[in-house]
């Protein structure tokens, strides 16, 4: 079920207020006092320690329509002391893009790339914006013009590479299948101009992108059979499985395990 709008500043209500009356004063450098009622800090000194009023704070925990800048909300993540995790959490409950988070990496993060290159079939690790950042030599053989390019990210190349189109079988509907997952994760980051300007750009170039694009699809990035008709190899079938690692789940580690020889 959709969670509303009202029911999401609810949450964060109420993660807000748990949190702050888990934290010990202790902790954040203030005295414990004699008379203290409230568990952990009072909303006035989680507001004092994040830079903001009072009032708004009490609004945020209350579930109340109020606006939260990213820089807002992350001194308030500072000052709760959250994790990782839950930073992520509050960002997500706000609907908003932490500005603390990793760019799209221009590397891949040590634990993706070790997998990668440890599968037997194709994989691959893709970044927040879906590049390719790491890959291993299977990979690079059955996506030959998207590893060996200059740009390597997944949705253009499916979209602007004619090599794309003569690999993947019953392109259409594996595109516009892809393009759906893609969206998911760009209703995530949208306030990340890198993802912005990759749509805007592909919209412009690509009249199919576009019109996919305009269907509004959204899917989760699924497994399942993948067909591809290789010129050198002729036809592959793979199972995919896609997982994101515990340590960067703006990543995605693809693999690709091979099927039986029938393909039909």
């Amino acid at each position: 079920m959709q969670t509303s709008s009202t029911d999401q500043r609810r949450l964060l209500g109420a993660f807000l207020r748990t949190h702050r009356e888990r934290l010990a004063p202790q902790a954040v450098g203030l005295p414990l006092g004699a008379r203290r009622r409230t568990p952990g800090l009072r909303r006035e000194e989680a507001a004092l320690l994040s830079g903001v009023s009072a009032t708004w704070y009490t609004w945020l925990e209350q579930g109340r329509d109020v606006s939260a800048s990213p820089e807002a909300l992350a001194r308030l993540a500072d000052s709760l002391q959250l994790t990782r995790a839950e930073r992520a959490y509050l960002f997500e409950l706000a609907g908003r893009r932490d500005p603390a988070a990793p760019a799209a990496a221009a590397e891949a993060p040590p634990g993706l790339a070790e997998a990668v290159a440890r599968f037997d079939g194709p994989a691959y690790g893709l970044d927040r914006c879906w590049n390719a950042v790491c890959w291993n030599a299977a990979a690079e053989r059955l996506f030959d013009g998207w590893l060996t390019g200059a740009e390597r990210n997944l949705v253009r190349w499916v979209f602007r590479d004619a090599d794309a189109r003569r690999l993947i079988v019953d392109w259409p509907d594996r595109a516009r299948r892809l393009l759906a997952e893609f969206r998911a994760d760009f209703s995530r980051s949208l306030a990340d101009p890198q993802m912005r300007r990759l749509v805007e750009t592909l919209r412009a170039e690509d009249a199919t992108f576009a019109e996919f694009w305009d269907e509004q699809a959204v899917l989760a990035r699924e497994g399942g059979l993948r067909r591809f008709d290789h010129a050198q190899d002729g036809p592959a079938a793979f199972e995919q499985f896609t997982f994101n690692p515990a340590d960067r789940p703006d990543c995605k580690l693809v693999l690709l395990a091979p099927r039986r020889a029938d393909v039909r």
